[in-house]
């Protein structure tokens, strides 16, 4: 067991497969930084003419910031390459994810007189809505063609648009899990995915599933997916998930666990993390499955995007409080019972945990 920035305990899930001829980083990734600032506690969304007052306020790094986060809170080892603005955002955002969550900066870089993106987000009955404000990066500020070695990487696709990093990381070794936004252009072509090539696995939920392949449900849209990469993982929203293994011929199926989802923001980024750090764990599809799912679902329970990412410290205090309740189906259980190995004495806490909500303009205090 291994300390995070925060001191809080934490379990390495890839401690039984390291060797000493590893690559630095377990996963790589590289994309836009936001600044997050979030409204919570609105009884209903803002009514035009009228000002409305939020019972409580958190800012945080958002974008791409929400992938390494959770990453990084389950151990992975975890390389960004993002511009930052040289604005008190972009301080505020570099800080929060070097220092406070451990996340390897070294690839990234500080942009003069850019200012850092923004987005607002209000979260209200269930649901969020989000007003962003940015300008992208001046040219001379690329992505670096040539990643640092990581085990893995976590690239966004862009329908029409090739990544020239994301065939190099593949060279190397890596493996590229991808996913992808909405389709703006209403093509939902898959041969504007062109680097798909180089992915082994792409997650994208089953609205999209279904747009791009043109099958009638998410489970033949997973099968049909796996003519284009070796493993599909299809999200189905409240249904939970389905997957398939072109490779190995496993599919699986796992339910979503029912639980009071306060802010759906970053839930999309948890699961992928969740999906990663099992695969690269070497666990068995399934367990995958249940594992990023487990994780998005208790990120929903939370407000904010980086933010809510869980750690092993609430994924056993999960495990523990559920093998608590009277009356669980046993098969249930038995579902998420590879936990058990995983979590060490200790390292659970209350449940359900609260987080601090960090936000600008307090100095950092020594304790």
């Amino acid at each position: 067991m291994v300390g995070t920035p925060h001191g809080h305990a934490q379990v390495d899930p890839l401690a039984a497969v390291r060797t000493p001829d590893d690559p630095p980083w377990d996963v790589y990734l590289t994309g836009p930084v936001f600044l997050d600032i979030i409204f919570t506690g609105l009884d209903t969304a803002p009514v035009r003419g009228t000002e409305s007052w939020a019972r409580g306020m958190g800012s945080s790094p958002g974008g791409v910031a929400n992938m390494a986060t959770a990453l990084a809170r389950l151990g992975l080892r975890t390389s960004l390459a993002a511009p930052f603005g040289d604005d008190h955002y972009g301080e505020y955002c570099w800080d929060a994810l070097e220092q406070g969550e451990g996340i390897d900066l070294s690839p990234s870089r500080v942009v003069p007189g850019w200012h850092s993106p923004v987005t607002v987000s209000m979260a209200y009955e269930g649901e969020r809505t989000m007003v962003s404000h940015g300008h992208e990066p001046p040219p001379d500020e690329p992505v670096p063609d040539r990643p640092p070695r990581a085990r893995a990487a976590v690239a966004s696709l862009t329908p029409g648009k090739r990544a020239p990093w994301i065939a190099e990381a593949a060279r190397e070794g890596t493996r590229v899990f991808a996913d992808v936004g909405w389709d703006e252009t209403g093509v939902w072509d898959l041969a504007g995915l062109a680097d798909l090539e180089h992915c082994e696995a792409f997650l994208p939920n089953a609205e999209e599933a279904m747009r791009y392949t043109g099958a009638g449900c998410p489970r033949a849209a997973a099968h049909a997916l796996t003519e284009y990469v070796p493993v599909a993982v299809v999200t189905l929203g409240a249904e939970g998930a389905y997957a398939v293994d072109r490779r190995t011929g496993e599919s699986a199926e796992v339910p979503a666990i029912a639980v009071e989802a306060l802010d759906p923001t970053g839930a999309g980024d948890v699961f992928v993390a969740g999906f990663v750090t099992g695969t690269l764990a070497g666990w068995p599809l399934a367990d995958r499955l249940a594992f990023a799912g487990l994780t998005a679902a208790l990120s929903v329970q939370e407000f904010g995007g980086s933010l809510s990412a869980p750690g092993w410290s609430e994924v056993a205090a999960w495990w523990r409080r559920v093998q608590s309740v009277p009356g669980q189906d046993p098969a249930a259980l038995r579902r998420y019972a590879f936990l058990q190995e995983l979590l060490p004495d200790g390292c659970a806490e209350a449940w359900p945990r609260r987080r601090a909500v960090p936000t600008i303009g307090f100095p950092r205090r020594s304790s």
